[in-house]
């Protein structure tokens, strides 16, 4: 159990797959301009990216190791993301049309968002076993939203205050994603 809580921490903080280890930025900075888009891309990330962690983790130990294709890992996960992102994208199409529309063209690129083509590629490489990639999925999911609708509270904020024009906008936004990078690079010591 604790190293189950070990590695939860690690995954959220530590090893925060947007601010420390520069993943799945294009969403980051495109959909953080209001709090609403980014909680909805948030749980469109955790449920995408929990499930993308334990099918590819099946995938490559029962079907891939196997029958020793393991060279067909990538074709074979971006292919199982891509299904995963097409079922969230209709479900959202039909159910909350207000939340599709608002986050447009970067609901589509969790499918080549590298955070859940990573997050599986890691689960392999470290060798985990179900119910740690299971795990790792969930929290560096969480980590994802926790940083994303942290940073559209600062973004947010940002549009209330005097900016200099050069520095409008994305700048401002990759000045700020700096800095939140900075905040939580202080966790590095903590596992």
């Amino acid at each position: 159990m604790g190293d189950y809580i070990l590695l939860a921490v690690s995954c959220i903080f530590v090893n925060n797959i947007l601010l420390i280890q520069y993943l799945g930025n294009c969403p980051f900075l495109g959909v953080s301009k209001k709090m609403e888009t980014a909680t909805g891309m948030a749980m469109a990330v955790v449920f995408v990216l929990v499930l993308a962690g334990a099918i590819t983790w099946v995938v490559n130990h029962l079907l891939l190791k196997p029958f020793g294709v393991e060279y067909l890992r990538t074709l074979a996960f971006i292919l199982v993301i891509a299904s995963l992102v097409q079922f969230v994208e209709l479900f959202l199409k039909k159910s909350i049309p207000a939340l599709y529309a608002g986050l447009g063209i970067f609901l589509p690129l969790i499918t080549t968002n590298c955070a859940v083509m990573g997050v599986c590629l890691i689960n392999i490489k470290e060798e985990y076993s179900f119910m740690q990639a299971l795990i790792a999925s969930l929290t560096y999911a969480i980590g994802f939203g926790l940083a994303l609708i942290l940073f559209a509270g600062v973004r947010e904020r940002i549009l209330l205050a005097r900016v200099p024009k050069p520095l409008q906008d994305t700048s401002i936004g990759l000045v700020g994603a700096g800095m939140m990078s900075l905040a939580f690079f202080a966790f590095k010591g903590m596992v």
